[in-house]
């Protein structure tokens, strides 16, 4: 007998779908229009430091970066005093000054798409380059490519134009859906095909794995040969597959890390086995899909009974990770709010907006019966998976910001910055929000050696912030955070990253999101915007 056809167990997303259907690649970036360098010497004066690694700030100190590597960070004074001269690196042939300024390591998204394809029965899909400048205007340098949904190539080779300059892009990660990536589309019936088709991506330049389950056969010997190759591994357990598969038993044959969080709460169950459904329920109907998937954690054991402890003891035992996502479904428990949303006006292209509509068959736009009780009952899964992180952080485990921005009125850059905010919600430190976000990121997609932390000898990966990002994340978005001038008793949008630089490249962030606003305003007649109202031209 044959094992079943993985393509019907994957499901998420209509992966396979989108392939035979052909909806086309997001255009890809062909040059580099923006951003300085990298330099012979660059050097940045006077910074405060905050690490990465969750040492709190210290300063003043200049770093000295060499192409696009770090070579010296040298502290040059105290704060209150003078600045001592005498222990300052030498000049370089380019220099920043960073006094009354912070530094941190760039950000690494560890879930993110280029677009997604699914966009293209709206309208015309916006470029790549929209993606990549809202990611570095909100400090993201690196990102876990999770699904390559332009396929497997385009990426490898956005990959290597990305890492030469070529293009104003992060660093990128290209993780494949197993097995439905558009250019290696293969159905597999057996384990070994699963290995020979692992094989072949990892020659083609695969960094890792994506799933959303499989027949457990095949499964465990995919993440089998995915150790072998070296390939790191995530997966969204999909309700498809997650009843004989929930996240702990991947956890358990070697998977790396646990997306958003289905496959949780199923770890969790005790008195029983499957999540109780409706009489109705039909997973290719997404209103049912979500809003079930709202009630699952109520359905689990009660946080600090022994099930909880006894489930938390056995993911830290393997070292897993979780990348929650909780902003892509942030709308599930306050949609207003999501789609209401200050930055939609001058950074949500037509078709993108487009697609955020209530619609039957576009994946995530789900809203059309959202109902008061479907939040309520979101906001207390979110309240359950945010005890669950923040305990599983606290006992030593790894918890890591993704977006998945593209979905459900989530935009990139912004939607990352919301995951941020999440995580403080969810009980970590400004300090261990920034740990997760960089340091912890790193160590996640095995690139701790390469970034993640301000130190000698890494890429020159350095966001340069005008004023403290620890004392409130919003002043990361694009758009700032409100503020009062008491000196002009008027508002302003204050903002806090000045520079994104990525491998030794400075890019300003006022050029990269007026680049955007204008990709944007060209996708509405006269001017119009989701509200109606003219798009704006400044923040």
């Amino acid at each position: 007998m044959t094992t079943p056809n993985i393509t019907i167990e994957v499901g998420e997303e209509m992966v396979a779908g989108f392939a035979r259907k052909g909806l086309g690649q997001v255009r890809p970036s062909s040059s580099r229009d923006r951003g300085d360098g990298p330099f012979r010497r660059l050097v940045l004066r006077g910074a405060t430091v905050m690490d990465g690694t969750g040492a709190p700030p210290w300063g003043p100190a200049d770093i000295v970066i060499e192409g696009d590597r770090i070579t010296e960070i040298a502290a040059v004074g105290v704060p209150g005093l003078p600045i001592n001269e005498q222990r300052r690196p030498a000049a370089g042939d380019h220099e920043i000054d960073c006094t009354a300024k912070f530094v941190t390591p760039g950000f690494i998204d560890c879930h993110a798409h280029i677009g997604t394809p699914f966009h293209a029965e709206n309208g015309e899909m916006m470029p790549a380059d929209y993606v990549y400048k809202l990611w570095l205007a909100h400090g993201v340098t690196s990102v876990r490519e999770a699904g390559c949904m332009n396929g497997l190539e385009w990426t490898c080779e956005q990959k290597a134009a990305a890492d030469a300059n070529r293009i104003a892009a992060p660093h990128l990660y290209p993780y494949v859906y197993f097995p439905a990536v558009n250019d290696y589309l293969k159905t597999i019936y057996s384990p070994e095909e699963g290995r020979q088709w692992l094989r072949r991506v990892s020659e083609r330049g695969a960094k890792g794995v994506k799933f959303f389950g499989a027949p457990p056969a095949i499964m465990q010997a995919a993440l089998d040969e995915c150790k072998l190759l070296g390939l790191r591994t995530c997966c969204h357990h999909a309700q498809l597959s997650v009843g004989r598969m929930n996240a702990l038993k991947t956890a358990q044959w070697g998977l790396t890390s646990t997306e958003h969080a289905y496959g949780l709460p199923e770890a969790l169950f005790e008195g029983r086995t499957l999540q109780t459904i409706g009489d109705d329920y039909n997973y290719n109907d997404e209103y049912l899909r979500f809003s079930t998937a709202g009630q699952t954690f109520l359905q689990a054991a009660k946080p600090g009974s022994q099930k909880w402890n006894d489930v938390l003891d056995a993911f830290l035992a393997v070292g897993h990770t979780f990348v929650p996502t909780m902003n892509v479904y942030d709308g599930n428990r306050d949609l207003m709010r999501a789609r209401r949303a200050e930055w939609h006006d001058a950074y949500t292209d037509n078709t993108t907006w487009k697609y955020f509509q209530p619609q039957r068959g576009g994946h995530g736009a789900y809203f059309y019966r959202w109902s008061v009780t479907n939040e309520v009952e979101w906001r207390e899964s979110f309240r359950i998976l945010m005890q669950f992180l923040n305990e599983y952080k606290n006992r030593g485990g790894r918890v890591c910001p993704g977006s998945d921005s593209g979905f459900m009125f989530q935009i990139y850059g912004f939607g990352y910055v919301r995951e941020l905010e999440l995580f403080q919600e969810a009980g970590f430190s400004p300090l261990e929000v920034l740990r997760a976000a960089t340091a912890q990121s790193a160590e996640l997609l095995g690139i701790e050696d390469e970034t993640g932390a301000l130190e000698v000898g890494r890429c020159a990966d350095i966001l340069v912030h005008d004023q403290n990002p620890l004392t409130d994340f919003k002043l990361l978005y694009g758009t700032g955070a409100l503020r009062l001038n008491d000196e002009l008793r008027s508002l302003e949008q204050k903002r806090s990253i000045e520079l994104t630089i990525k491998g030794g490249v400075v890019f300003p962030v006022d050029e990269l999101l007026a680049d955007v606003r204008a990709m944007v305003s060209a996708t509405w007649p006269d001017g119009e915007t989701p509200f109606g109202s003219t798009i704006r031209s400044k923040t």
